[in-house]
């Protein structure tokens, strides 16, 4: 992309370097709880399902500066991890936590929706053959959930990558180590003359962010069909 600058080039790079690492170690995590939403009823269930969407309801500088106090250098978690070299604030690192918080709600919701889209008789019929839990949700759910899997993940990517507030709060807007394509359009319209460079790096967002809706609604009409 010679049309890019280099600075502009590794935001893009940084962004999908954020949101892939992002999804990747939320998604264990996402499918667990869209299992635990979808299939069990307990005490709490709401209040559960409340704390897992408040980065949707809170302003994301909110969520971003609860990050700070959680994982900075000072805060609760990140004073403790510092110990072990472990630091997050002001990190790439620290923006694909922010990030993957801001997106978390989306994957779970997909996710979910998948879980409750799956016949329970197909599971229990695995099971009285014999086959143990884990056994059953790898070959009878986790088939039949694929592509609400991948619709979240879409999903939350395209979030991850559009990820503003709760990361320039978090980890601030250092170019090369924490500024991506948000940070890097919010720098370039504080700078005179640098309306046509943003305008590149909104096209390219938009791009990408129609290529992850798109994709998710193939899939979410995919499910709908298998179903």
């Amino acid at each position: 992309m010679d049309w890019l600058s280099p600075e502009e080039w590794q935001a893009v790079l940084l962004s999908l370097r954020v949101s892939v690492v992002a999804m990747i170690c939320s998604l264990p995590v996402a499918v667990a709880v869209a299992w635990l939403l979808a299939r069990k009823r307990f005490a709490g269930h709401s209040i559960v399902s409340g704390i897992v969407h408040l980065p949707l309801i809170l302003p994301p500088v909110v969520t971003g500066y609860l990050l700070l106090l959680t994982f900075g250098t000072q805060g609760t978690i990140g004073s403790v991890l510092k110990e072990f070299g472990i630091v997050f604030a002001f990190r790439w690192t620290g923006a694909a936590i922010a990030a993957a918080v801001m997106a978390f709600p989306l994957m779970v919701r997909a996710i979910r929706l998948g879980f409750e889209a799956v016949d329970p008789r197909l599971e229990q019929a695995a099971a009285t053959l014999g086959a143990p839990r884990y056994a059953v949700f790898l070959t009878v759910t986790l088939p039949l959930i694929w592509p609400a899997l991948l619709a979240g993940l879409a999903l939350g990517f395209a979030k991850a990558m559009g990820e503003f507030g709760a990361t320039i709060t978090f980890v601030s807007n250092i170019p090369g180590q924490t500024q991506t394509i948000p940070s890097a359009i919010y720098a370039l319209l504080q700078a005179p003359g640098g309306e046509a460079r943003a305008m590149r790096l909104v096209i390219i967002s938009v791009a990408i962010a129609m290529a992850a809706v798109i994709l998710s609604e193939a899939l979410a009409r995919r499910a709908k069909i298998r179903d």
